[in-house]
């Protein structure tokens, strides 16, 4: 199987890179531009290279990769700022990781590449959970992350809020032909000694393999229990939950992470406004006070 590669924006001291070498991923280049950092990757990883500001940067001429990670700055958004949210100039920065993944797809298109070969396929962005509750109205903000993610597979996305502005710490999109997932995981259950949450995002721009990379790592292609097996933190399949026919509905899952308790419900199977008027379907999953998490499938969509 051919090596999968990764660009790194936001790249600090190279934390995604770190990860992606650990699991098998070549990361080939990286942006940033504070000095420390930079010097601290290049000490640490020589082989990779340094492209700078991400304001700067064209997609178009960038190196190919399979993965596009990045944490946008979180200031903006987090609940200990001012919350000026994605207007605001740090945190209105993740529009250039969405901008940078859309020009490398569209220069492979330029070069006669199908739809689904272009790169990059896969984006991962990672912030705070204050992102589920910034802009106006409240949680509008997490909605333009996804409009924007998704629009960088199907033009014109418009995607309905949550109600009362209330996301939940897990969810997906099955849009025609692509999949973003989102999920809220807490370092204290992948072996830092404190609690710190963080949302992390994941997008097939090709096929529907989103919540499999985030909800149920063991069923990825090339997976193989005696190569790490099942750890604390990571997610499989909900028992008495499996995939529809076809494998492109909502999937179950049991978690470690997630900001509400009890048995709440929220947004369930919706029309996403693609611009082929076909639906997509945005799913709701909660969590309930032993952080466990459950599908929302059999809730009665609440819009």
């Amino acid at each position: 199987m051919t090596q999968l590669t990764l660009g790194s924006l936001f790249d600090g001291i190279g934390g995604f890179p770190l990860a992606a070498i650990h699991n098998g991923v070549i990361p080939l280049w990286a942006s940033e531009i504070e000095p420390f950092p930079i010097r601290v990757t290049q000490q640490r990883l020589p082989g990779m290279l340094h492209y700078g500001d991400i304001t700067k940067l064209d997609g178009a001429m960038l190196p190919p990769v399979d993965i596009i990670c990045g944490g946008s700055p979180c200031q903006d958004l987090s609940v200990a700022g001012a919350r000026a949210g994605l207007a605001g100039e740090r945190s209105g920065l993740f529009t250039e990781q969405t901008r940078i993944v859309k020009e490398m797809r569209d220069a492979d298109g330029t070069r006669g590449i199908s739809d689904d070969l272009r790169r990059p396929r896969y984006m991962v962005w990672e912030n705070v959970p204050g992102a589920f509750s910034s802009g106006e109205p409240k949680g509008a903000d997490f909605k333009r992350v996804l409009e924007e993610v998704c629009g960088i597979s199907e033009e014109s996305v418009s995607l309905p809020g949550p109600p009362d502005g209330a996301w939940t710490p897990a969810g997906l999109i099955m849009g025609e032909g692509f999949s973003v997932a989102w999920r809220v995981l807490d370092a204290q259950f992948w072996g830092v000694p404190q609690r710190r949450k963080r949302i992390f995002l994941v997008a097939d721009f090709a096929g529907r393999s989103a919540p499999q990379i985030l909800f149920e790592q063991n069923r990825l292609p090339g997976y193989s229990a005696s190569s790490g097996g099942q750890r604390q933190g990571t997610a499989a399949s909900a028992p008495g939950c499996s995939d529809p026919p076809g494998g492109t509905g909502p999937i179950g899952f049991d978690g470690y992470n997630g900001d509400l308790t009890g048995e709440k419900a929220a947004t369930l199977g919706v029309n996403c406004g693609m611009s082929t008027g076909r639906n997509g379907v945005l799913t709701a999953f909660a969590a309930n006070q032993r952080d466990e998490v459950r599908d929302l499938h059999d809730v009665a969509a609440a819009l």
